[in-house]
């Protein structure tokens, strides 16, 4: 049985300790450990961002990050995106343009937009797009999630 280790983070604004393998990715704690499943398993292999995350205010695929890295550091799933007042303006305008697709990349496109808004407020529509480059999806276009992103930068 391998030893497992003790990582205490902030995880969604809130202190948090478990126990995890040194094998264990952050996507299988987070899902797994903690109990958070709005950040989606695609491919498993850091290609498609349906597990992104903001790991100290930097957008990483979770599925590549060992969880015992994140010790003492502070990681944003998509539950933590909302406030308790309501949802953040990009999740609101995900909605109002349509942009929501089946909900397995769905959270990751939300979670690397607020990335994007965070580092860049007023970025533009090239800068939108490269941006999420990294996010794959097989439903549809992405026109209308940039649209939402685009808007999102104006609120």
């Amino acid at each position: 049985m391998p030893n497992k280790t003790h990582i205490t983070a902030t995880i969604n604004g809130e202190e948090m300790e478990f126990l995890c393998e040194p094998h264990q990715s952050l996507l299988e704690v987070l899902r797994e450990t903690v109990g958070l499943m709005g950040t989606k398993e695609g491919c498993n292999n850091g290609n498609c961002g349906s597990c992104n995350v903001i790991l100290d205010g930097v957008l990483v695929n979770s599925c590549l990050v060992l969880a015992v890295e994140i010790q003492g550091r502070s990681v944003t799933t998509i539950e933590g995106i909302a406030s308790p007042n309501g949802l953040h303006p990009l999740q609101q305008k995900f909605i109002e343009h349509a942009a929501l697709q089946c909900g397995y990349c769905t959270p990751g496109f939300i979670v690397a937009s607020k990335a994007l808004l965070d580092q860049n407020p007023d970025p533009s529509e090239q800068e939108v797009r490269a941006w999420l480059a990294g996010n794959l999806c097989r439903c549809t276009g992405y026109d209308r999630i940039v649209k939402a992103v685009l808007d999102a930068a104006d609120v």
